[in-house]
């Protein structure tokens, strides 16, 4: 009688997983994977013109499709479709500057983080008298509007006297400190990398102040446990080979973008 109600509560509990006992269900059940990548952020994901992709994100991607032994597919994601893509089954995985947040583990789950990085500043390189964000008080900094990268900045000691310029997304902010509007633009470091990357002849550097700790995952749909752990696998394989540290040179290399940021970031564990 134990036994039989033992084995009637693992049936229920499985019944609660979407991916418990059933193997179909896995991403470890297809031939190819399709993943949602960003097609506008230069660096990480960008769609060229001829339709391919290019970027960290994309060549982390292709790295962990080929340890699963998968081919791998991109579809472009913006940053509203990120979620809706896994949960509509558009995506298998996620690998879009998604960030890790107790909110969006609500809908979705996550292997990794793959990537840990960090808010920082982004100002032109002649700025030879900034050594640190608070050497930017009183100056003018670009936010996008409706941003979180603007609040936190101004909720550090000394830095609620910023003025604020609004643009519509980081490509006006890069023309306003290029024309002299603003001072400064804050954001995840490794978009700022890009940005400053794709402006060429190391016009912009990173200012590295580190301000918040980002831990970026990788999307996967709730229940595939046996895919989430294949994926941290072969994450903890890409920084043990030194890949992870090669893909951050290769395109982040002259922006700025420290070292430390290299490092192998602690996994949230598979749910």
């Amino acid at each position: 009688m134990v036994r039989l109600r033992l084995l009637v509560g693992l049936v229920v509990l499985c019944a609660s997983l979407a991916a418990c006992g059933r193997s179909g269900d896995s991403l470890l059940a297809k031939d190819t994977l399709t993943v949602g990548v960003r097609p506008d952020l230069p660096g990480l994901g960008h769609r060229k013109a001829d339709g391919t992709f290019e970027g960290f994100d994309i060549d982390v991607a292709r790295y962990v499709g080929e340890r699963l032994g998968k081919k791998v597919r991109f579809v472009p994601v913006l940053a509203n479709d990120r979620i809706p893509a896994l949960t509509s089954g558009r995506a298998d995985l996620v690998l879009a500057t998604l960030s890790v947040t107790p909110e969006r583990k609500t809908q979705i789950a996550f292997a990794g983080p793959y990537f840990l990085s960090y808010q920082d500043v982004l100002v032109r390189t002649g700025e030879r008298g900034v050594k640190g964000v608070r050497d930017l008080k009183g100056r003018r900094f670009c936010g996008v509007e409706g941003a979180d990268p603007v609040k936190r900045l101004q909720a550090l000691n000394g830095m609620d006297k910023v003025t604020i310029v609004e643009a519509r997304d980081y490509d006006e902010c890069m023309t306003k400190i290029g024309n002299g509007a603003v001072d400064a633009i804050t954001t995840n470091d490794v978009i700022l990398a890009g940005l400053a990357k794709r402006a060429g002849g190391q016009r912009y550097r990173l200012v590295n102040a580190q301000i918040s700790e980002q831990s970026t995952g990788i999307g996967i749909r709730q229940g595939d446990l046996d895919g989430c752990e294949a994926l941290n696998k072969a994450v903890t394989r890409m920084y043990q080979d030194g890949t992870a540290t090669r893909l951050v040179g290769k395109w982040f290399a002259g922006t700025g973008l420290g070292r430390a940021t290299v490092q192998v970031p602690q996994f949230e564990g598979c749910m």
